[in-house]
């Protein structure tokens, strides 16, 4: 078959990381897969075996989701807008394909409402349609107004042929966070968690001890590395390795290694090991995105999640919450994070018995492409 997928990443990787995960599922098994990708750009994520294009890239004002910021940092103007829509209109009829999933929307990125619609339009138009699928992950933000999840409903109803809900439902059913009506239930179809392959420890022994600190691929960490510095002075013994990304990963290295003077502390930009340095880690510290919550049970990694609530999040907090009740896994709000609040939580969950790794409910993406491929065959 071939298929798109089209995400766009406004703060941190993970939407485009889990996109591109099920999308080298997909390779793997022989299909033509072209991602479409709206956000900036994110080299350090693995591309193997998928085809990428780049829309515009855009990316959010911080936490605000609405005000949307062009690869030059200004406000995106309509015309800027309408070129994301040409292209991806345009790959659409080029590339023609016969499954087309898109990731999160309608279910969010409501700001790019438009380009989405004018896809899926072109999409319906083309002389053989595909299969439509939205690809959402384990927990949604609630929408914030009845209005929001009665248009999501009609969306689906008009354009896709079905859901899928990355997720376990007995684990984390879709309405625990999002209202979930009948007509929409009819179209879901749980997949389990979509992640790689669990890595293995790193040949070189990279992490092991260690305390890795990590916050995605957005700018939103700061006061996570800010805070571990301080708990590194607290805890002297330890060697702490901070890998920080996002577009401006040099220049926030630089402020924060002036802070970090006459500690244990290694500063990185992140690193595409880092999951073979799980395994080995003494503790990890991030937030709690689903990509981060996956690699955590893999790894079996003891770790303090410090879930992202700026802007009324709900999302990482409860998830957070689940996994809290985990041997070796501890939350830590932000507004109670300070050196020495993270120095003791470290302390608790390394004093623990480590977890051993989960092995089993991984296997999302290859559920996905079954599903996919028996929608494609019924519709033929």
């Amino acid at each position: 078959m071939k298929v798109m997928i089209v995400v766009t990443h406004l703060l941190g990787t993970g939407h485009l990381s889990r996109a591109l995960t099920l999308g080298r599922a997909f390779a793997e098994q022989g299909h033509e897969v072209l991602v479409v990708s709206g956000g900036m750009p994110a080299p350090q994520l693995d591309t193997r075996g998928l085809s990428l294009l780049g829309l515009p890239p855009l990316r959010s004002d911080g936490t605000d989701f609405t005000r949307l910021l062009d690869q030059d940092g200004v406000v995106a103007n309509p015309a800027y807008f309408l070129a994301r829509a040409t292209g991806l209109t345009q790959a659409i009829n080029s590339f023609k394909p016969q499954v087309l999933i898109t990731e999160l929307y309608p279910f969010g990125r409501r700001s790019l409402a438009a380009e989405f619609l004018s896809g899926l339009e072109a999409a319906r138009e083309l002389p053989q349609p595909p299969v439509i699928l939205s690809s959402i992950r384990d927990i949604l933000a609630p929408p914030s107004k009845p209005a929001k999840a009665a248009r999501t409903d009609v969306v689906i109803a008009e354009f896709y042929d079905g859901v899928l809900v990355h997720s376990d439902p007995a684990i984390t059913p879709l309405d625990s966070s999002w209202p979930v009506s009948g007509q929409l239930a009819s179209r879901l179809h749980y997949t389990g968690f979509v992640a790689p392959e669990a890595a293995s420890s790193h040949p070189e022994g990279t992490g092991r001890g260690e305390i890795v600190v990590s916050a995605g691929g957005g700018s939103v960490g700061q006061p996570i590395f800010r805070a571990a510095i301080e708990a590194a002075r607290k805890m002297p013994n330890r060697r702490w390795r901070l890998l920080v990304g996002g577009q401006d990963a040099e220049a926030r290295i630089a402020e924060l290694s002036h802070l970090a003077e006459g500690t244990s502390v290694l500063l990185e930009t992140v690193r595409p090991d880092f999951r073979q340095m799980l395994p080995l880690v003494g503790a990890s510290v991030s937030m709690c995105g689903y990509n981060t919550a996956m690699d955590l049970l893999q790894s079996g990694a003891s770790a303090i999640l410090i879930p992202f609530d700026d802007g009324k999040e709900v999302e990482q907090g409860l998830r957070a919450r689940s996994l809290a009740q985990l041997t070796g896994i501890e939350v830590l709000n932000s507004s109670d994070l300070s050196g020495q609040s993270l120095a003791d939580a470290l302390n608790r969950v390394i004093s623990d018995s480590r977890r051993p790794p989960m092995t089993e409910g991984f296997d999302g993406a290859h559920r996905s492409i079954e599903i996919a491929t028996a929608l494609f065959e019924a519709n033929r």
